[in-house]
């Protein structure tokens, strides 16, 4: 295990429920650590995977995850399954939501973690627990949508260690260094084994191969490598070892991932 810093309405729902009770998903009362509970609505309707409308005409995202989508920059596959995952699991229903440390993001939409509303009117289910078991989304975490992060990793993982949901499409399995430059411009994951680490007082990298001007680089500004450090995590620590990255991958000096905070990392092993 890795060390953490529709005509097919039916199968969706069946999946999903199974994932649920298999992984105690969201049960009444579940912890809201780091969290402020701020907010509640009724889900008029579902945009994408990981987007919903409020009664109130409110726009809400479902923070620390991202689904597959239609559009910019492409379409992906297993959008319309992401979508219709999450109507069958929200559409309708009462919800309640809870903010980390940013409540919006970029285009002004709410960025909470949410469940659907028991008949009490606490939390019930975990939509992006839920959503994650069944293997409709990924984890997508920033420097200031943190909580629960670790958690929804091991749900991440377990996932795609079942081949659920979009595990089980070859567009989304994990990278390696040597193909990760086919797919620049896209949000992926990435495994393969550090060969080298450069450190100085304002910026870090991670280095996948021999050629630091075309191999896969993770590369760390001061701010990252302060709350690395925060974690407990030296960066030096990592050489030698199989990592798990994620990220937006873009080009400089060969593909690059920049990593803002350490959920981005998860230690494999060093074999």
């Amino acid at each position: 295990m890795p060390h953490y810093i529709a005509g097919r309405g039916w199968r969706i729902t069946a999946m999903i429920a199974a994932c649920i009770l298999v992984c105690g998903g969201g049960a009444p009362g579940a912890p809201l650590a780091d969290l402020k509970p701020d907010g509640q609505g009724i889900v008029a309707a579902v945009v994408d995977g990981d987007t919903l409308t409020l009664d109130v005409g409110r726009v809400l995202r479902l923070a620390a995850i991202v689904a597959p989508k239609h559009g910019s920059p492409r379409d992906e596959p297993l959008a319309d399954a992401a979508r219709g995952a999450l109507s069958q699991l929200a559409l309708g229903q009462g919800v309640v939501f809870a903010f980390g440390d940013r409540r919006m993001d970029r285009h002004g939409r709410l960025l909470a973690q949410v469940w659907v509303a028991a008949a009490d009117g606490t939390p019930g289910p975990w939509l992006q627990e839920a959503l994650l078991a069944a293997g409709f989304a990924r984890v997508d975490s920033t420097p200031d949508v943190r909580a629960r992060v670790p958690e929804l990793l091991r749900i991440e993982d377990a996932a795609r260690r079942a081949g659920r949901g979009l595990w089980a499409d070859p567009a989304y399995r994990p990278r390696t260094p040597e193909d990760v430059g086919a797919v620049l411009d896209s949000f992926e994951i990435v495994e393969g084994r550090v060969v080298e680490v450069a450190v100085s007082s304002r910026r870090g990298y991670v280095n996948f191969g021999t050629d630091y001007k075309t191999d896969f680089t993770l590369a760390l500004d001061a701010a990252a490598l302060r709350l690395l450090q925060d974690a407990g995590v030296s960066l030096e620590s990592l050489r030698g070892h199989r990592v798990r990255a994620r990220g937006w991958v873009r080009w400089f000096n060969g593909p690059l991932i920049d990593i803002t905070h350490p959920e981005q990392i998860e230690i494999l092993g060093e074999s």
